[in-house]
Order: structure tokens, then sequence, then C-alpha cells
């Protein structure tokens, strides 16, 4: 068994332990419905590796009959456990009060009251997170350079990032992201990773003619569209990720820049999840390829993870990432921070570079999304001096 496998059910697994305790001990003492509700915890706790074989199977209904409610429920169950875990720190405050100061326990305390309003609030978070993880939010970025000269005009990029084109992201839903960059109406479109997901079936990733690479297709920009890997794209299989983004229309970036004739060079580079599944890293290096783009030129550098390494720094003049989707359900945020500690949204370096990390356009796992709502971002490069609407 796998490393992987192993934390995944100890940490999910325990998750469920907890919130089936907690439940049978507020609701259902001795009673028969403990059996049904231990039966639904433990087909919930393996679902997403029942979902994986069937897709393996090439079971793709099957597969769609258990995501559906096995990945609702999983988000659902992080905010019910989350919330449970505050209502218990209080519980412990309030016996910690009793012993020493002899302070009665409010009865909202109690494991009932605790329990209830639990399930409220995570029933209520749940259903307002599933509609608004389908609310596009377009975010605007402004970046003002002194590198584009005034007759180069407004140059519009539109990001889009972490869309996880699979089996529960299909047609509806990126009918709402392109809907949004048709609207921005961009000279160029990026995408900044995790285009598709792990789970994307093989007739579909390998077939240039499906339907979803034929609508990202249809978005005509005149300064052309381009992409880097993310670490999605080598967990559905480089070969075939690669082969579906090319057919959506973009140009992939694997350890590249190209000079535009705008005065911009887009450089991008591959997601080091290659390095950890035994792909080669492409040549260059990061730092070799930004150190190759002309000192004159505005260095757009595409880059999955929001990471900026200290040779990196004031070599490029704008970074877009993705990768972190904001946590996607608080307060899942808060650990997100731990490993990437740059905001979403933009920020400066240390060597005044910017980077906009972006929330990402879709959804991994639950198709939910709490306080870290989907965005499309506009960027708008404009010139230094030059007087634009």
């Amino acid at each position: 068994m796998s490393l992987f496998l192993i934390t995944f059910l100890s940490l999910y697994g325990g998750m469920h332990a907890y919130a089936f305790l907690r439940l049978r001990g507020a609701f259902l003492p001795s009673h028969p419905l403990t059996l049904a509700l231990a039966a639904w915890m433990i087909l919930m706790t393996v679902a997403p590796l029942l979902v994986r074989l069937a897709e393996g199977a090439g079971l793709e209904r099957s597969a769609l009959f258990l995501a559906w409610p096995g990945y609702t429920w999983m988000g659902a169950l992080f905010i019910f456990v989350a919330t449970l875990l505050a209502c218990d720190a209080l519980r412990l405050l309030a016996w910690l009060s009793n012993r020493l100061w002899g302070t009665a326990t409010p009865g909202f305390l109690t494991a009932t009251a605790t329990c209830t309003a639990a399930l409220v609030f995570a029933s209520l978070a749940s259903t307002y997170a599933f509609y608004d993880a389908r609310r596009i939010r377009t975010d605007h970025v402004t970046v003002t350079t002194a590198k584009l000269p005034p007759s180069a005009g407004r140059v519009r990029i539109v990001q889009i990032s972490d869309v996880h084109i699979g089996l529960l992201f299909r047609e509806s839903r990126l009918n709402g992201i392109l809907s949004a960059v048709r609207d921005a109406r961009p000279d160029i479109l990026v995408s900044t990773g995790d285009l598709v997901d792990g789970r994307l079936s093989r007739e579909e990733v390998m077939s240039h003619q499906n339907r979803l690479a034929t609508m990202l297709a249809s978005i005509e920009t005149p300064g052309g569209k381009y992409a880097v890997t993310g670490n999605h794209e080598f967990y559905a299989g480089l070969n075939q990720a690669l082969a579906f983004t090319r057919a959506a229309g973009f140009t992939v970036l694997r350890n590249q820049a190209v000079p535009l004739p705008n005065g911009i060079t887009i450089g991008g580079v591959d997601d080091p999840a290659g390095r950890r599944m035994g792909v080669p890293a492409p040549s260059p290096s990061e730092q070799a390829l930004l150190k190759s783009v002309p000192g004159d030129r505005f260095c757009l550098l595409l880059k999955h993870r929001p990471d900026v390494p200290a040779a990196s720094d004031g070599l490029f003049d704008l970074q877009l990432s993705g990768h972190v989707h904001k946590g996607q359900i608080f307060p899942f945020n808060l650990l997100v921070r731990i490993q990437y500690p740059i905001p979403c949204g933009t920020t400066a370096t240390a060597r005044n570079s910017l980077i906009h990390v972006s929330r990402g356009s879709g959804t991994w796992g639950p198709p939910l999304r709490l306080l870290a709502p989907p965005e499309v971002t506009v960027i708008d490069i404009i010139p230094r001096g030059g007087q634009f609407p």
C-alpha cells in the first residue's frame, strides 16, 4: 500500500470516525440507525478510491454515479468537522473553566446542541459553496511599465488557472468560464496549469475533436494562447494532457520563452511534479530561462506554483500562478498558507517583481468553494505615459 493511500485513508477515515462518534453520541445512542450511519461513513471513506477504480476500468457512468455524492460529501464533511472542532474547543474551555473556577457550562455548549449547530451550519455553508463554485468572478489587475513604448497600446492578458476539466467539470461549467473570457476580449489567453484533471478519461484526452477542446479552441485571441503544465497534467498522463491542451489551441511552454511583437516576452516553466514522477526536467532551468530574456523587454512568467526562488526574483516583471485555489474550502486556506505564504491576489516581491496568484477557475475534488470564489483574471499591461481608456 502506497504512502499516499495510507495517509489518505488515515486522515479521511479519521474525519469520518470523529464525525460518526459525535453524531452517534448526540443523536443515536443504541439506535438501529447507528449501523446505517456507520455503513454510509465507510462507503464515503472509500468512495474516492472506488471512483478511480471505476474510471480505470472504463466504467465512466459508474464513476460519475459515485463521484457526485462522494466528492460533494467530502467537502461537506470537511466543513462539518471543522465546525465541530471549533465547537469542541469551546466546550473544552468551558470544561476547564468549570474545573478551575466552578462556572456552569452554558446550555448551548452541550454535545447535542453543538452537533446540531454544526450540522445546520455545514448544510447551509455546503449549499452556498456548491452554487458559489459556479459563479465566476472577473478580477482586474493593471500593470504599468516603462518597457513598452506608448505606441504599443494596452495589452490585455486573460488568465485561467486550475480549471480541472475532468469527471465533474464538463461543458456547462466550462461555458461559464469561457463566457467571462469572451467578455474580457483578451489579446492573449494564458492557462497557468491544471487545465485538465487526473481523472480525465483517456478517450477524451486523445481526441482532438472532443467538445471541450473545441470549446476552448473557439476563443479568438490576436496575440495567441499559452499554457504551462501543472501537477495534474502529469497525473493525467503528460502526453494525453499535452495533446488536449494543444488541441484547445494553446502553445505549451515547457521551460521556453516566446518574444511577442508588442514588446512582451512570455516564458513558462514545467511544474516540479514531473521530476517527482520520473519525467526529466526540460532545459534550461527557470533562472537560465529568465536570464535569457533581454532586460528591456517586459517578461511575463507563467508558473503553476506560487513560489519565487531568490535566484529568479527580479528577473521577471510579472509572474502568473495558481495551484492553491485559496484553499477552496475555508478554513483549508489557513493550512495552504503554511506551505505557500504568498497570498492570492497581486503581491510585490522583495526585488519589485509582481506575482498574481489566481484562486483558480474550477474546482478539484469537492465541487464546492467556500470563501474562495473562482476567478478569471484580466491583466492590463499599460505603457507608462500612454493614454488609454
